[in-house]
């Protein structure tokens, strides 16, 4: 008869064999008795036998087994805490060979990867909270209970960041806007969809979420005090080459509202026709015309309106990369890779760099799906 312990899907408890017997392993350190995070610190474990007297003490190399699962389990009884590994890079297998068996699932890549660490970099912030609005969208229910908290601790240090940085808060009103929709869909329907953990912490997140939406809403945008050089002393063709770089309608009329300068070069018809031209293809300007008062294109509302039938291209400044070769997810160095010509992965190619694809956030989820 196997042995079950606290967690039926562990081994169960470290067991020794002595002269009297087999004897339980159990750690004790006063860090977990005073709720301490700090779990390295255990410097000692107990052997409970039957009789309380005849306490023998094991060093916790005997006890490490059961040192790194009391470890565990502190983590997941506490609320606060993150699951995070912090890796560089994942093997994507998606079924059983004679060498390893299982298949990597959507929660564990979420898990594993390091999108804490992305996060702080600017270049790859609108990459992560693009996938955590499709995964809101479409796979919540498919992430394990590990990969949900994860979730929603990656989710906190977002909005964390937003207020602090007030770095692009329209991204995050628009994730928090798909999440409460989707939240709200299932913890209507709990009985017909699959919600893994207690109904009332659905909940708790959801009233977190709305509160999150509420100091969005109240946030109060700094105003830089600089007394160098500013936007407005630019002069008009380079501040009409800066409007031609940014590929998303409303980052061009955010900054149309700065100066009436800027809002005079944010309206100009050429300006929006390019836009439509980068995103949308000659055919499908011939389905949704749209003329102005004076018999020209409206541009601006053609891209508005082409928006909402088509997808639009994604620009990220770095995203994950996956290697066709060794089937491996990771985020890549640009440092790294000119200095030391590191790839970011073990890769066995002869040259690394030709099976290397970009993969955006909708492809990252497609990966995983079976």
């Amino acid at each position: 008869m196997p042995f079950l312990g606290q967690d039926w899907r562990s081994p169960g408890w470290r067991w020794v064999k002595t002269e009297d017997g087999w004897k339980r392993c159990e750690t004790f350190s006063h860090a977990l008795e005073d709720g301490n995070n700090q779990l390295n610190d255990i410097s000692h474990t107990v052997i409970i036998t039957g009789d309380e007297e005849n306490e023998e003490v094991y060093n916790t190399e005997d006890c490490e087994f059961a040192a790194k699962k009391r470890k565990k389990d502190h983590f997941r009884n506490n609320t606060d805490s993150q699951c995070f590994y912090r890796e560089k890079w994942i093997y994507v297998h998606k079924e059983s060979t004679k060498e390893r068996h299982g298949y990597c699932t959507l929660g564990e890549a979420f898990n594993r990867l390091d999108f804490s660490s992305a996060i702080q970099d600017i270049r790859r912030f609108n990459y992560v909270v693009k996938l955590l609005q499709l995964i809101a969208k479409s796979q919540l229910t498919s992430l394990s209970g590990a990969a949900q908290k994860n979730y929603f601790n990656i989710l906190n240090k977002i909005v964390q960041k937003v207020m602090e940085d007030q770095y692009n808060p329209r991204l995050i009103k628009d994730l928090l806007q798909d999440l409460s929709s989707t939240l709200c869909i299932l913890i209507r329907g709990v009985g017909k969809s699959v919600l893994v953990g207690n109904i009332n912490i659905w909940i708790c997140r959801l009233e977190t979420i709305l509160l999150w939406q509420q100091q969005l809403k109240n946030l109060q945008m700094n105003k830089q005090v600089n007394n160098g050089l500013t936007l407005s002393d630019l002069p008009l063709h380079m501040l009409n080459n800066i409007l031609y770089r940014f590929s998303d309608g409303w980052d061009i009329i955010t900054l149309g509202q700065v100066t009436p300068t800027l809002y005079m070069l944010s309206e100009d018809r050429q300006l929006w026709k390019k836009l439509c031209q980068y995103h949308f293809a000659e055919k499908q300007f011939c389905r949704h015309l749209i003329p102005s008062e004076k018999g020209h294109i409206d541009w601006k509302l053609m891209y508005f309106a082409l928006q909402k039938y088509y997808p639009i291209k994604e620009q990220y400044g770095d995203t994950l990369h996956f290697c066709r070769h060794c089937s491996i997810l990771f985020w890549k160095d640009y440092h790294l890779a000119l200095l030391l010509q590191d790839t970011g992965h073990p890769c066995t190619a002869s040259d690394p760099n030709t099976c290397l694809m970009p993969v955006s956030p909708q492809h990252f989820i497609d990966l995983f799906k079976f």
